[in-house]
């Protein structure tokens, strides 16, 4: 059997202590690879890094776990030399740490915006600032940042979110170009809703109308997520859309341009008409 392209390679994650990350962290030990994951809660990290031993393939694999903060600059530079000194420059990194805060434009705090763009942009920028000059220097290396479709359509009641989603996607589209001529790729990825304990949380406090446009659409599993990544970066893929909606999605974006907008504000005017009629 060919070896997987995670085979024997390193890959850091981070938010890798629960929800996407974990999947794929789970699912890069399952194929051979080596893990470090990256997360704030010790006992979080602790539990997922128990869990990873059921996937591994063989005794040597290391799964590691590193306690960082991606937003507090000084402590995650000093985390992540800290791994370098004693485990080398990782083969792949994955910049799955993320936060979500639904909530009308209005209503939403601005510490809520600041909070958002630390977590979801900053921290993948802090992450690579880092880490990106010694694969540069080794000229190899895979570099996956997570978006969300909401960093391709403005969706309603996520202008914090999609703002520093959309910014992943922008700093993605910059930095592939950049790090082509060292011989790294870069992926995006754009997750629709996935069932972990962040949309469990998102789903208490989502506008009425932000929950109607989203519709009854099946969740993806994060394996299910996470599988279709793995698959994908083993092949050089740099936009990966998991999943039917994702892709229906995106090509109507490109498509349709402008009457895109059409299409939403129809979708919001039909959950408006709920809200006054109860139908």
């Amino acid at each position: 059997m060919k070896p997987s392209f995670y085979s024997g390679k390193s890959a850091l994650i981070t938010g890798g202590s629960s929800g996407i990350g974990f999947a794929l962290a789970k699912g890069i030990v399952a194929q051979g690879g080596n893990v470090a994951i990256l997360a704030r809660r010790l006992e979080m990290l602790t539990s997922a890094a128990a869990g990873l031993e059921q996937s591994r393939q063989t005794p040597g694999q290391q799964i590691l776990t590193i306690e960082a903060d991606v937003t507090r600059l000084d402590e995650l530079n000093a985390a992540l030399d800290s791994y370098k000194s004693q485990y080398g420059v990782p083969d792949i990194v994955i910049n799955s740490a993320g936060v979500a805060h639904p909530g009308n434009f209005t209503a939403t705090r601005p510490e809520i915006f600041h909070w958002m763009m630390d977590v979801n942009y900053f921290g993948t920028v802090n992450v690579l600032k880092n880490l990106v000059p010694d694969m540069e220097k080794r000229k190899s290396g895979t570099i996956v940042n997570i978006s969300s479709i909401a960093g391709f359509i403005g969706v309603y009641g996520y202008t914090a979110y999609g703002a520093s989603k959309f910014a992943v996607r922008g700093f993605s589209d910059a930095l592939r170009s950049e790090l082509k001529i060292h011989c790294i790729k870069v992926s995006v990825v754009f997750p629709p809703d996935t069932q972990t304990p962040q949309l469990e949380y998102e789903s208490k406090i989502k506008p009425f109308i932000t929950r109607e446009i989203g519709g009854s659409a099946n969740l993806m599993s994060a394996d299910a997520v996470a599988a279709e990544v793995l698959s994908k970066v083993a092949r050089g893929r740099y936009i990966i859309l998991p999943g039917s909606e994702g892709k229906i999605l995106f090509v109507a974006q490109n498509l349709l341009g402008r009457s895109m907008y059409w299409v939403m504000d129809a979708l919001i005017r039909g959950a408006i008409r709920k809200i006054k009629f109860g139908k």
